[in-house]
């Protein structure tokens, strides 16, 4: 089949702007499995906004729990990239409007305080590069209708991104045991979802050097000053309107994010 990566970015971008979901992009614009294509799409994405005045301010990790790996067909982690106003203050409302269908799931993020250009990046060059660990709730959005998403679908849309909102007390790396951290995601005093560090690769710090050397490979390394999604520690969670949501990771602290009733954009 031909490969439309314009119309796939254009069938995205009209999503975004009519918030309608449109259909998946595999089999009508995308080749099933064509993962190279799917990146260039998000590749269209990431120029517009940048293009637009956004400014980069890091990087998210999908795909880091091996059952939802198998259930994709692939065997590797997908990364999607974040923008200045998908950041969400701690516990600020956010409007159900500005989404299509939100769902939550609680990560670890890792803010840069160094490079890391070298695609042959060390676990001594990761906990180095590392300034502080931020609990993380991501709210992961897709612009495909019911969340029929394959492989090429995610990545070319941003790793099916949304919003993310960042703790506000820093952790140092070698205060935390990330392996072992354990995760709870609650709402209205009940868990909603569990998890722990291992879900994450066997460890966060394992996704973050896949993204690192990944990056590197293509020539647009992670910088200092780059936050880092780690990808989920536990399943993630349909958003009801509403609703608040508070994760809490050992070691780390908490996080929350809440959103409102109505869905006024």
């Amino acid at each position: 089949m031909t490969v439309d990566i314009e119309g796939a970015g254009r069938e995205l971008e009209l999503a975004r702007e009519a918030a309608k979901p449109c259909l998946p992009l595999r089999g009508r614009l995308l080749p099933e499995g064509d993962i190279e294509s799917a990146y260039q799409v998000q590749q269209v994405h990431t120029r517009q906004r940048l293009g637009a005045g956004r400014r980069r301010v890091g990087a998210k990790i999908g795909l880091t729990s091996r059952a939802v790996q198998e259930g994709f067909g692939v065997f590797q982690p997908d990364f999607g990239v974040l923008f200045d106003d998908m950041a969400v203050p701690d516990g600020v409302e956010v409007p159900i409007g500005r989404l299509l269908q939100p769902r939550v799931e609680a990560e670890v993020a890792f803010v840069l305080g160094a490079d890391l250009p070298d695609e042959r990046v060390t676990t001594a060059d990761l906990i180095g590069a590392v300034d502080h660990l931020l609990p993380a709730i991501e709210i992961v959005d897709s612009r495909i209708a019911g969340w029929d998403i394959s492989i090429v679908d995610t990545v070319a849309d941003n790793a099916s991104s949304g919003l993310f909102v960042l703790g506000t007390s820093p952790r140092r790396l070698s205060d935390v045991d990330l392996r072992l951290c354990g995760m709870v995601l609650e709402s209205a005093g009940e868990p909603v979802s569990v998890g722990a560090g291992a879900a994450c690769l066997g460890n966060p710090l394992h996704a973050l050097e896949w993204l690192s050397r990944t990056l590197a490979r293509s020539g647009d390394p992670l910088r200092a000053g780059d936050v880092v999604l780690s990808g989920a520690l536990g399943p993630m969670v349909p958003v009801t309107p509403g609703a608040a949501y508070e994760a809490r990771i050992s070691g780390l602290g908490s996080v929350r994010t809440c959103f409102s009733k109505e869905a006024d954009r």
